[in-house]
């Protein structure tokens, strides 16, 4: 179990991000070691990418896009550099598990497997309660 408090959390990440509300799909930062960043997010009652009463699918994908954008926001800024606009070129091996309800927590895993230039290959897994609920790679472009 992941027992960590977070380093950033509310709208402090905002600053770590390039993404705004209504769409934003991290909120809280636990750090980073070596290759590996963790963050976290609890699904309101009235997010944007809630239907039924359950969060869609495309919100996970986002949640692990987010969650690699806010480790390079939080590695540029520990190094008083500006955050870079980051783009998704692909996502791979996708792995979507059950559904998520309002008030659950995820926590998303982030580990950069390989960095050439401004193109990074991460792999993601999001659990909640231990469970894992999704995972993918993300092939990431940083504009600069």
């Amino acid at each position: 179990m992941f027992t960590r408090e977070p380093i950033v959390s509310g709208e402090a990440i905002l600053d770590y991000i390039p993404q705004r509300p209504p769409v934003v799909m991290v909120d809280s930062f636990y750090g980073a070691e070596g290759d590996c960043s963790y963050s976290g997010f609890t699904v309101p009652t009235d997010h944007i990418f809630r239907r039924g009463g359950v969060l869609d699918e495309c919100a996970l994908i986002e949640n692990m896009a987010q969650s690699a954008a806010l480790r390079v926001g939080w590695l540029c800024v520990s190094e008083g550099k500006a955050v870079p606009l980051g783009f998704i070129g692909s996502v791979g091996r996708c792995a979507l598990g059950r559904k998520l309800r309002a008030g659950e927590t995820l926590l998303t895993t982030i580990k950069v497997v390989a960095e050439v230039g401004n193109v990074a290959l991460a792999e993601a897994e999001v659990t909640c309660g231990g469970e894992r609920v999704a995972a993918c790679t993300l092939k990431i472009f940083l504009q600069q």
